[in-house]
């Protein structure tokens, strides 16, 4: 059993027991979650709290149009949504995004690939593999990005992270990751603004691959 060391912080998973936590960042908790009993009792807990909130809270009247509707849906045939499960390395949250098709692997430079699972104004979430030994380049970021290891690891100026790990970066740290030796480095990265590349030539690239 891989030991996870990096996990979602309080109020993140605070706003993800919500649902409030943007679609891009929750895909990346929910796939966390799926790897992590840490972070499962964490939810749990939060869910509990927002639980009794709901019980306190006072009762708010709705119409009859409201009423009707809703029994109107409930009287529609109930098509069930496929159940996605884990195949390999790649949890069922990941494999609800791509809805049964095969990962893309794009190229991007230097032995890095990707595949953009999900993207829209309010972020995107993309798979990432990264050979070993291979650095990705310098950048610091426009706003926030969740990085999750599926395999591999990778080290950068704030340690390093395995499977099940979850980096976040935000837009006060400037790094390097760099896979480590082994199995290549398979991630699941979301972020909500483009990164902020320091060489001439990822900038030059960088709306060609959209990161």
């Amino acid at each position: 059993m891989t030991q996870v060391t990096h996990h979602i912080p309080d109020a993140m998973m605070a706003a993800y027991a919500a649902g409030t936590l943007p679609h891009a960042f929750a895909v990346v908790v929910a796939t966390h979650l799926s790897m992590c009993a840490t972070c499962r009792a964490s939810l749990a807990a939060h869910q509990s709290v927002g639980g009794v909130f709901l019980e306190d809270s006072d009762s708010v009247a709705v119409s009859d149009s409201l009423k009707s509707d809703l029994f109107a849906q409930l009287d529609d045939p109930f098509v069930p949504e496929p159940i996605y499960d884990r195949s390999g390395i790649y949890p069922g949250p990941i494999m609800e995004l791509l809805k049964g098709r095969p990962i893309h692997w794009k190229r991007v430079g230097m032995g890095v690939r990707q595949d953009i699972l999900s993207e829209d104004p309010s972020g995107s979430v993309r798979l990432l593999y990264i050979p070993p030994g291979q650095a990705v380049p310098d950048h610091s970021h426009g706003g926030l990005e969740l990085t999750l290891v599926l395999q591999g690891s990778f080290s950068d100026e704030t340690g390093q992270f395995g499977v099940g790990d979850v980096e976040i970066a935000d837009e006060h740290l400037e790094h390097t990751p760099i896979a480590d030796a082994g199995d290549p480095c398979i991630c699941l990265a979301a972020t909500d603004a483009r990164l902020k590349f320091r060489a001439f030539m990822p900038r030059l690239l960088q709306p060609i691959f959209r990161i």
